[in-house]
C-alpha cells in the first residue's frame, strides 16, 4: 500500500464510517452535561472520515469548500436529524458543519457535500447496529460485560466485514463508544477494518 498524506486534494486511502453510542458519549463528557438528560438509545452517526493507512487514528483534516447548509435538502435534513444528531449540545447543523469542514471536504473530489451526507445516511440505514447487537442479546446492562470478540462477531456476521470497536474509559470501566465500518476510496464498497487503537481485550467491555 502507498501511504500518502492528506492535503485537501483527495489524498486519502479509505473511509471510516463512525457510529457512536450516545449514552457513553454523554457519560464521559468533561466540559458540560449533554443537553438531553436522557440520551438516545440507538447508535448515531459521528462522521464519515477520509483516512490514511499510515495514521488511521488521526482522520484526514484538510482544506476545501466550507459547509453550506443550503446544499443539504430539507428531505435529507429531516433524515439526518434522526441518524446524525448532535447528542451533546443538540445543535445538529453545527455538528454537520464541523464534520464536513474537518473531514468531509478532504474527499470533495469523490463526494460533494450533498453526496457526502447522502452516502452517510445510506450507510447508516444499511446495517442497524443496535438491532444487530440486540438480536445477539447484547443490550445495555449496568453490570454485564462482553469481550471484544463477543461484540464484533454478530456485526461481522451481518455485514460480512470486520468492524472496529472504540471505547472510552470511565474510571475502571471500559465503555463501548463507537463502532467503525471501513469503506474503500469511493465510499461504495465496505472493507475490513484494521484493528488499530480499538478497545482493549482486557478489561471486558461494558455496554450501558
Amino acid at each position: 500500500l502507498c501511504f500518502i498524506m492528506s492535503t485537501g486534494d483527495g489524498s486519502y486511502d479509505y473511509f471510516q464510517f463512525v457510529q457512536q453510542w450516545p449514552p457513553t458519549n454523554c457519560r464521559v463528557r468533561i466540559k458540560r452535561p449533554c443537553s438531553n438528560p436522557r440520551p438516545l438509545q440507538y447508535f448515531t452517526i459521528h462522521g464519515l472520515w477520509p483516512s490514511n493507512y499510515s495514521n488511521p487514528t488521526k482522520p484526514s483534516n484538510c482544506n476545501g469548500s466550507q459547509f453550506d447548509g443550503r446544499k443539504v435538502s430539507p428531505q435529507l435534513r429531516a433524515k439526518l436529524k434522526r441518524s446524525w444528531p448532535d447528542v451533546e449540545s443538540g445543535n445538529d447543523t453545527r455538528f454537520w458543519e464541523g464534520e464536513w469542514n474537518k473531514h468531509g471536504r478532504c474527499s470533495e473530489q469523490t463526494l460533494n457535500q450533498m453526496q457526502y451526507f447522502e452516502r452517510s445516511q445510506n450507510m447508516w440505514r444499511s446495517y442497524n447496529i443496535t438491532e444487530i447487537l440486540r438480536n445477539a442479546s447484547i443490550v445495555p446492562h449496568p453490570t454485564q460485560t462482553w469481550t471484544y470478540s463477543d461484540i464484533v462477531s454478530p456485526i461481522k456476521k451481518a455485514t460480512k466485514r470486520t468492524p472496529l470497536l472504540r471505547c472510552k474509559q470511565d474510571k475502571k470501566t471500559q465503555l463501548l463508544h463507537e463502532v467503525v465500518f471501513c469503506y474503500e476510496y469511493n465510499a461504495l464498497k465496505q472493507i475490513d477494518c484494521n484493528r488499530t487503537a480499538g478497545c482493549q481485550n482486557q478489561p471486558a467491555i461494558s455496554f450501558q
